[in-house]
């Protein structure tokens, strides 16, 4: 298990300006690896209410739970290993989640652990290079019929990051957009289907 303090600043993309970025940093077709981001949420949505997300992600054979929260600064995220077995039993509802640090953090955001279910998956394939600025991530992602572009830049220094963060879309004369988390996507993707 472990903590940190994500702090990263996002926008979506046309497929043009992903395009122009992705040749701008040299990413390669290769560069782009395929994760997988499995959603759960209480049916009534409990974590989505208090800012928090809760994800398994397969990433290079292994599976991560991460729970994210909201902090002072940027997202409080908890990560706990699962063996496959055990994301795949979450992942058919077999399984509920073991006790620890997650379940711990979980009951203090007032989510009973035995209540999660869960919602779909989201995949996207990301490139990432470290740089001055900070970890440049570029993302293509699909879920639901859908498919979105988007930069994000991981830093360390939230002021400092946010201007280098301008700086650069400015430099490529990319617009600032409105851009939720892609759980936020997610969420809001699967209740128009649903609604259609």
């Amino acid at each position: 298990m472990t903590q940190e303090i994500e702090i990263e600043f996002k926008n979506l993309l046309t497929k043009q300006e992903f395009d122009k970025l992705t040749d701008f940093f040299g990413f390669t077709k290769d560069a782009f690896k395929l994760q997988e981001n499995h959603y759960f949420d209480t049916p009534d949505f409990q974590l989505k209410a208090s800012g928090a997300a809760l994800r398994i992600r397969f990433k290079n054979g292994s599976y991560v739970l991460t729970l994210k929260e909201p902090a002072e600064i940027g997202l409080l995220e908890t990560h706990q290993q699962l063996k496959k077995e055990e994301a795949e039993g979450l992942l058919n509802s077999n399984e509920r989640l073991k006790e620890g640090t997650i379940t711990r953090q979980l009951q203090n955001l007032g989510v009973n652990s035995d209540d999660l279910r869960f919602f779909g998956t989201l995949s996207t394939s990301r490139a990432e290079k470290n740089t001055d600025e900070g970890l440049i991530v570029l993302d293509h992602s699909r879920y639901l019929n859908k498919e979105d572009y988007e930069i994000e830049v991981e830093v360390t220094h939230a002021e400092e990051g946010f201007r280098s963060f301008q700086n650069l879309l400015a430099s490529h004369q990319i617009p600032v957009r409105k851009t939720p988390n892609k759980i936020k996507r997610f969420y809001d993707q699967k209740l128009l289907t649903e609604n259609k």
